[in-house]
């Protein structure tokens, strides 16, 4: 009763969020323009429609699974990454009037507002077909005491995949021929393949049946994966041959492999304990494959080489882009060191929301060790 009460709350604020926005964009509109009664009567009804469609989008979308349901989330999700960009070009209008205003200069205000939201637009374009369109991100990453038959041999990441309602099956098989072209010795998922929406977990994850490394195939559970009970996922991924990490170690060829879901990781004490109970030897080298880049001190301490995550998605775009390095840091994206211990997060391949990325790449990482 409580979890539900929470999120109606939840669902309230996003809401009166979104309200808000669109209200802004109007009255930017509006403000020294008057358009024409049926004009303003179709802007009103358009912007309270497309207020309140993400939200309704986003409840049917954890119990339907039909195309209906797809489609409008798609496209609600896709509206909501354009508004984050004429919500900055209104912002940019208002302030840039004041200042004009302030020195004098006499402005056409609504003139500005759509020459600004133009160019809002045209990002907003630019970050849809950017997030289609995953790259193959190389690194070279040095580790102490790695195994000679180690030196030289590829590891693929990727994170984030997020199927559901707006990427699927196909995409998966995309990502899974690209991965297989690069010929990796070892392959890690680090997480959220899946949205958390409703979804055909085990269709879903058919591609993966094709994804396969000389020394395995290792996945661990992220944040969407674990809404819930996430043993429907862990099914699927299971049935297809993949190995399936939750709090153990693996060992290959001498490469120590310990996979920790996000569940047991979100907090210090936590990882920690479940740490101790998978130690491993400090004078080899070792990969600590988690979900979030969230308490990397706590894995170095255990004594690993290398933490591999994702779920930042680097923010995907603006302003969501600039939070992310806010709370993540360095260890936002990319490769980074606290003491002895290296950590890799990628940007992941997919998009969770708004499937608009700018400033930030899908991605499939391939690691090369030395």
């Amino acid at each position: 009763m409580r979890l539900k009460k929470r999120f109606i709350v939840f669902i309230a604020v996003i809401q009166s969020i979104l309200f808000l926005a669109h209200y802004f964009l109007y009255e930017t509109w509006t403000f020294r323009f008057q358009p024409s009664a049926r004009e303003n009567h179709f802007l009103q009804i358009a912007l309270s429609a497309l207020s309140v469609s993400f939200v309704i989008a986003s409840v049917l979308a954890f119990s339907q699974t039909n195309r209906a349901v797809r489609v409008l989330y798609k496209a609600s999700a896709i509206w909501m990454g354009f508004l984050s960009f004429l919500f900055i070009a209104a912002l940019l209008s208002w302030l840039t009037f004041g200042f004009a205003s302030l020195a004098g200069v006499a402005l056409d205000f609504h003139s500005l507002v759509k020459a600004l939201w133009a160019i809002g637009f045209a990002f907003g374009l630019y970050a849809l077909l950017n997030a289609g369109w995953t790259r193959i991100t190389r690194v070279r990453v040095r580790l102490e005491n790695l195994p000679d038959a180690w030196r030289g041999r590829k590891a693929a990441l990727v994170s984030d995949v997020h199927l559901g309602p707006v990427r699927n099956r196909s995409f998966l098989r995309r990502l899974v021929a690209k991965i297989l072209r690069e010929d990796p010795d070892l392959i890690f998922i680090a997480g959220d393949l899946y949205d958390g929406t409703a979804i055909d977990a085990v269709r879903a994850a058919e591609p993966l049946n094709k994804l396969t490394a000389p020394h395995g195939v290792y996945f661990v559970a992220g944040n969407h994966e674990q809404f819930g009970d996430d043993s429907k996922y862990l099914n699927a991924v299971a049935a297809t041959g993949v190995r399936v990490l939750k709090n153990e170690r693996v060992n290959v060829e001498g490469l120590q492999i310990v996979g920790v879901p996000y569940n047991s990781a979100t907090s210090h004490g936590e990882l920690a304990a479940v740490l101790r109970q998978v130690p491993i030897d400090r004078d080899r080298a070792s990969i600590l494959l988690t979900h979030a880049p969230d308490h990397p001190e706590i894995a170095e301490a255990a004594g690993f080489s290398l933490q591999l995550s994702g779920h930042t998605h680097l923010g995907q775009f603006i302003p969501w882009s600039w939070m992310a390095r806010r709370i993540y840091r360095q260890f936002v994206y990319g490769l980074s060191r606290i003491g002895k211990m290296q950590v890799f997060t990628s940007s992941g391949a997919g998009t969770w929301g708004p499937p608009l990325r700018l400033g930030s790449n899908p991605e499939i990482v391939m690691l090369e060790f030395e």
